[in-house]
């Protein structure tokens, strides 16, 4: 029985194989041509400016700072454009949910619901930044996008901890059939390989809840107006850092 240990371990999928066999320089087209990959590779280069910035590196006389200031900015407008229509896949998301309860039908609302409002809304700040429309209620549709972006990762991070529960779960039973057919004397591969899955799913649904957390954070900065302890620019530029690094390893790993 101890030499099918190492098959519980180090199961080799194909999904593992195709990731590694895969030409990078294709890998890269495929993650490209999605607009979240692209939106995401700005969102790194708008944090990192920010980073910058925000630890005094460059010195606020040099003309560097000033350019790289000006760099972040379009680069943040640029985004607003990569989300238009994108509130669409929330609806879509929001109509086709499969609930349990009532519990989950309401975060699932405002996970969702939050979401799709928060890109709905982008997309007048962004023709109001672009000139198209009057800029007067930029400030008040800023205040309303903040809100329903917060609201959408409150509820967002609500249903992955209850993801998480379902993953333990599913976890405990796979592992039990492994330990029957140990005492059976029966080979149990197929057990193993479901154990590396489903450890695999749990380490990604931990990472987009920190994600969540991140943006979250950014959000409830928004709302605040940049006010309090936890607005601070060195801090929020490293959580939106940290959520576009996360976000880009799910993309490239999704292509």
């Amino acid at each position: 029985m101890e030499s099918k240990a190492p098959s519980l371990q180090n199961p080799n999928t194909d999904a593992t194989k195709t990731t590694k066999e895969r030409d990078f320089l294709n890998h890269l087209e495929v993650y490209l041509a999605k607009r979240d990959g692209v939106d995401k590779l700005l969102k790194i280069c708008r944090y990192t400016s920010k980073i910058v910035l925000a630890s005094s590196v460059l010195p606020e006389t040099l003309p560097l700072h000033r350019r790289l200031k000006s760099f972040e900015s379009s680069v943040g407008v640029s985004r607003k454009a990569f989300r238009l229509g994108k509130f669409v896949q929330d609806l879509n998301a929001l109509r086709n949910a499969s609930v349990d309860s009532d519990q989950e039908l309401f975060l699932t609302v405002l996970a969702y619901g939050g979401e799709g409002l928060y890109y709905f809304v982008e997309q007048i700040v962004w023709l109001a930044k672009a000139g198209l429309i009057d800029s007067k209620h930029s400030s008040s549709l800023q205040k309303i996008s903040a809100w329903a972006e917060f609201i959408g990762y409150f509820g967002s991070i609500a249903l992955k901890i209850g993801d998480l529960k379902k993953i333990a779960e599913e976890e405990a039973r796979v592992k039990s059939r492994i330990e029957i057919a140990m005492l059976r004397g029966d080979g149990y591969n197929k057990e193993a390989l479901e154990i590396r899955k489903l450890e695999l799913k749990r380490l990604m649904k931990k990472l987009s809840i920190v994600q969540d957390f991140a943006d979250g954070l950014m959000a409830f900065a928004d709302i605040r107006d940049g006010k309090g302890l936890i607005s601070s620019p060195l801090l929020l530029a490293s959580a939106g850092l940290l959520s576009a690094l996360i976000s880009t390893h799910k993309n490239w790993l999704s292509c």
